[in-house]
This record gives C-alpha cells, structure tokens and sequence, in this order.
C-alpha cells in the first residue's frame, strides 16, 4: 500500500508588497503540482497599501483589498495569524502561541514598522502610519481638532508626504514638518526646490537640522532645547523590524534585518529566504534600503527561485537598481527624481500634472500586477517597469 508523498511546504511569513508578490508568482509557478504547498501567514486578512496610507490619515478612502482576494486563483492559502516564533532547527513557526506551522522553506517577510522606541514619548504620544488602523485613528484625530498645530517628525519621503496631505486636506490646521536634514535633500537641486516650494505653498512650515529628541503630550522637544507645541504628532522618523529572525538564530545585522547571500538566501539557514524591509540585501552600490521599489523585486525573484531549487536548479543572484524616487505633494502636485541604480539623482525630474500622473501609475493598486503575475504561464515572469510589463527572461 503506496503513501501519499509529503508536499514541499513553502511558508511565507508577511503579507506586504514583497511576501505577495512571492506567493503569487510561486503559486503561478508550481499551479496544479501537488508536491509543493504554498502557505502565506498574516496577522490581518486585509492587504496594507503602505503607499497609500497618508491618504487614508485624512479620510481618503482606499480599495478594500483582502490577502483571500488577491490569492484567488492560486493554489496558495492564507494563515490568519501573529508570528510569535520561529524555530530553525525544527523548521516550525508559531503562531499566536498556539499553533505550530512546520515548513521546508520559509520565506521571511514581516516587513518594519515605525521606530516609535527610538525617541521617548514616541510610543505613548505619537500617532504612526503602520497600518490601516492607524491610518484611520489618526483620521478621526485630525477631523475633530478643528484648528490647531499638527508636527510631523521626519523628514524623509513618508514625512513629506503626510505633511502634504495634512495640509492640503485641513487647511485649518498649522503643519510643522520636523526632521535632521532637509526635505528632498538627496534629490537634484531643480527637485529638491521644487518640492520645497510646494510645500511653502501648501502652508508646511519646514525645520530642517532639528532632531526630534522627546515627543511631550501636547508637542516636541527639539535637540537644540526648543519645544514645538501641538495637539498632534505623527511619526515617521526611521523604522525597526521585528526581533524573531535575531532570537530565531539567523544571522542579521545591526538593525536586525536577515543578512541574505546574492541570491537572497540567509547567509547562516539557507532554507530561509528573506525579501523587503527584512533583509539586509547586498548589491554592488550597497545594501537595499527597504522600499516597495526593491520591495517587489525581492518578492517575484525569490518565488522564481524557490521553483527553480524545487527543480532542482539553482537560485540565480539577484541584481536590482533603483530607477526613481516619486513624491506626492498632496492629490494635485507631485515631483518625481529619476536615479541612478546607486539611488544617487539624475538631471531628470518630473514636476507637476505630469509627475503626478506618474506617481500615480508606479503607485496604483497592486491589484493589477498581483493577477497578471497569477496568470502568467509556465515561461516567464513579469516584473512591471515604466507602467509596462517586462518578462525576466532567466525565469526558469
């Protein structure tokens, strides 16, 4: 009497940008094989547009997507559940301190989060944009202040973003974005003015070179000593990740990210692979920094790899150069900065209607790409570039 073989069981942990786009295109892959089983862990079942979450915090209502939904028409299932654990020598991951998930590969996604431990006072009186919920407690907050001052710290790209938002959206509201450099300040000089002009024009009051060094009930506290009053903060200054592939044993780096080989395996478990904000990624200008930009390369090419090793090929390295910085400047304006792959600025920049539709297309619903990869056949994979889609021809 014959024994049904055991499936390959692929675990995906996180269901961001890159840990979907690895179940889809894996799924894709390994349709209708039944020796590989692919299994996606998220603690909600609602997928997170991350992109778009400074809109939701003024009550801009976004697509009501499900992780369900989008896997739908794959062989790929979906766990409901918090990671609390993962345990690499039995290759088993707990979930809600209950359940136990036993994997053959696993595929590290969890992704980041605010850095609200980084400051005191952050956690405790900082609202943040990690998710949904977040997203619309900061929405209620804002609705309700009817006047007032809203600081936000951080001066990168989610910082400027959100500061635009507010301030196009509530205009009775005084904004102060606060942060250590300049906003835009790894952009051109032609971007980087043009980005500080709209936010002059959007009434944003901009406190470059003044670190946030306490977050206070009803304001800031600056390095410098100054406090800035208001009734509201948002923090967007630098993220974390997530502690379990340190206690898991894997070996990360200083942030706690997986250091992954080039073909974004763990360099100490290779049965682990890691993608997005969670790995520390080496390329030939240095590691990623964690974007939806290297976000979804990292999650296609890794289910690409996995099929291949369950064919028993090997993984091809992973080469990535970042292509564009796109900022929104509220819903009407935008300003987009072309890089080289060392994300170091071109000449070329898009300001304007023209840059906003641009933003736009690079930043629509993943809706599209998620169900052209779910039904791309055997031969390839594609990867969106330039709102095109381009097939990577070492696929297989």
């Amino acid at each position: 009497m014959s024994t049904a073989q055991t499936p390959h069981r692929v675990l995906i942990l996180g269901a961001g940008y890159a840990g979907m786009a690895t179940a889809i295109q894996l799924a894709a892959r390994t349709r209708r094989r039944s020796d590989v089983q692919v299994t996606v862990v998220n603690a909600q079942e609602r997928f997170t547009e991350r992109l778009r979450l400074h809109m939701a915090a003024t009550g801009q209502d976004l697509a009501e997507l499900t992780i369900p939904t989008l896997l739908a028409g794959t062989d790929a299932r979906f766990v409901r559940g918090w990671v609390t654990a993962v345990d690499a020598q039995t290759r088993t991951v707990r979930v809600d301190d209950s359940r136990e998930l036993p994997y053959d590969t696993l595929v590290y996604g969890l992704g980041s989060v605010a850095d609200t431990a980084a400051v005191p006072g952050a956690q405790e009186h900082a609202y943040t944009l990690d998710s949904p919920g977040d997203a619309a407690a900061l929405a209620d907050r804002l609705a309700r202040l009817g006047g007032g001052t809203v600081v936000v710290a951080g001066s990168g790209l989610t910082g400027v973003e959100a500061a635009a938002e507010i301030a196009e959206r509530h205009p009775e509201l005084a904004v102060v974005l606060v942060g250590r450099r300049e906003p835009g300040a790894d952009m051109n000089a032609k971007a980087r003015a043009y980005l500080g002009n709209a936010l002059t024009r959007l009434g944003v009051q901009v406190r470059g070179g003044s670190a946030v060094t306490r977050v206070l009930p009803d304001g800031v506290e600056l390095a410098d000593g100054r406090t800035v009053g208001a009734e509201v903060v948002v923090w967007t200054g630098g993220t974390r990740v997530s502690p379990l592939a340190a206690a898991a044993g894997l070996t990360v780096d200083d942030r706690g990210r997986v250091v992954t080989d080039a073909t974004l395996r763990s360099v100490s478990h290779p049965d682990v692979y890691a993608i997005g904000d969670a790995a520390a990624i080496p390329q030939g200008h240095g590691v990623l920094h964690g974007t939806c930009q290297s976000g979804m390369p990292t999650g296609v090419h890794v289910g690409v790899s996995i099929a291949r090793a369950i064919r028993g090929r090997r993984p091809r390295p992973f080469r990535f150069g970042y292509y564009h910085t796109p900022v929104s400047l509220g819903r009407r304006d935008a300003v987009v900065q072309f890089t080289h792959p060392d994300d170091s600025p071109r000449r070329v920049c898009l300001t304007g209607r023209a840059a906003v539709w641009y933003k736009e297309t690079v930043s629509a619903s993943p809706w599209p790409t998620y169900r052209r990869m779910s039904r791309m056949p055997a031969s390839g994979a594609f990867w969106p570039r330039g709102g095109r889609f381009t097939r990577l021809r070492d696929a297989r």
